[in-house]
């Protein structure tokens, strides 16, 4: 069996808390600096798959990295270090409790929505006619205030966001604006590429007054990318969108009959398809970076994160 990370418990100098994420373990370090460690678990419908998926967490935080250093102009970021494949390094700062979910095209969950019949998301309109994987005239933002662990997110609109006081109107109006901007920077960087960035979501916080862009971003977890070659070719034809994004694991999910709903149980998954997703994953990394993927030795993983992270803060 390959040595997957799912989870660590580790204890470093000053360590206040900490908190396990879906998929990350972070490490409070003195309230000044986070320790977030993406482990190789995979989630889906708000829950996290029985199976760990060899290299996921080390396409995720490489792939983090890369996009948080190409945006660093556009807002600042957490980021200070990755000192390890799997690690990132960063600015403790108070998060928003909002996500904004930046989306260009209809599809995933705003398409099986838009299929119900229903014409306003998140405060939206979505004209009718639309087609699934149809491109939208402008990008839409759709939040969704973060939830509880286990929990679902729920959509919610800009107005009730201020209204509720989730976010003040001043910085709320801020995160619209580096959530475009953001989303602007990742398609021009996807295209170049030969991809089309379909929708994605970016988190924030605040630290000392300043607003920063935290966790990760442009990551086949937080969004989803057509292949951009035949897009139009497969839409005129009613076809599937040639996709890289963990979509295939919901479908793959929903086929079995798994939506993360009461009652439902979470099917076992086969070594084959571990394999596939793992597969996958490394796919996206060297489409969207325009890099080979370089795989560490998956031998005693934790105990080379640890001695990584032991000496970055020594």
């Amino acid at each position: 069996m390959n040595n997957v990370v799912l989870s660590t418990n580790f204890n470093f100098p000053k360590q206040k808390s900490l908190y396990k994420g879906k998929v990350r373990d972070v490490y409070n370090i003195n309230d000044e600096l986070l320790i977030m460690i993406v482990t190789d678990k995979i989630s889906a419908f708000d829950h996290v798959l029985p199976a760990g998926i060899p290299y996921k967490g080390q396409v995720l935080n490489q792939i983090a990295a890369q996009f948080l250093d190409a945006t660093a102009d556009i807002v600042p970021n957490w980021k200070i270090a990755t000192p390890d494949p799997m690690v990132t390094i960063g600015k403790k700062c108070e998060p928003f409790a909002v996500e904004m979910i930046v989306r260009g095209y209809l599809t995933g969950s705003s398409w099986r929505t838009y299929k119900k019949g229903i014409r306003e998301i998140c405060g939206v309109s979505i004209p009718d006619g639309m087609v699934e994987h149809q491109k939208f005239e402008n990008p839409i933002l759709t939040p969704t205030t973060k939830a509880e662990q286990g929990s679902h997110d729920e959509d919610i609109s800009r107005e009730e966001i201020i209204k509720q006081g989730i976010v003040k109107k001043e910085d709320y109006l801020k995160l619209e604006e580096y959530a475009l901007a953001l989303f602007k920077r990742g398609t021009e960087i996807a295209a170049e590429k030969g991809l089309i960035l379909v929708d994605t979501k970016y988190e924030f916080g605040k630290k000392d007054g300043i607003i920063y862009l935290i966790d990760e971003i442009h990551t086949p977890d937080s969004s989803r990318y057509f292949y951009a070659d035949g897009y139009q070719e497969r839409q005129s034809k009613g076809e599937a969108q040639k996709q890289l994004s963990k979509e295939f694991v919901r479908e793959w999910l929903m086929e079995k009959g798994f939506q993360g709903l009461e009652g439902q149980k979470m099917p076992e998954i086969p070594q084959d398809f571990i394999s596939l997703i793992s597969e996958r994953y490394i796919e996206l990394y060297e489409q969207i970076t325009g890099k080979r993927f370089i795989k560490e030795q998956l031998l005693n993983v934790a105990e080379r994160i640890k001695n990584n992270i032991d000496a970055f803060l020594a």
